[in-house]
């Protein structure tokens, strides 16, 4: 038994299309359909807008640094 592993994306209306397998008309295949479970996306607020309020304003207050007391 020969074995081809492949990674398809279901279409929208459920298909899986496997393009360019190495077999014959008329041959007989064994298929088995393995579901990978849905991954978080690593960076979730990638590409959302950021816009900063008053970029050159202090982080805090001044009466919280401690290098002025």
């Amino acid at each position: 038994m020969i074995e081809h592993k492949t990674k398809v994306v279901v279409m929208t209306d459920g298909r899986v299309i496997i393009d360019d397998l190495p077999v014959t008309k008329g041959q007989l295949v064994d298929v088995t359909v393995e579901i990978d479970a849905p991954t978080k996306p690593t960076y979730p607020l990638r590409g959302l807008p950021f816009r900063l309020r008053e970029p050159f304003e202090p982080a805090v207050d001044e009466s919280e640094w401690n290098a002025l007391k």
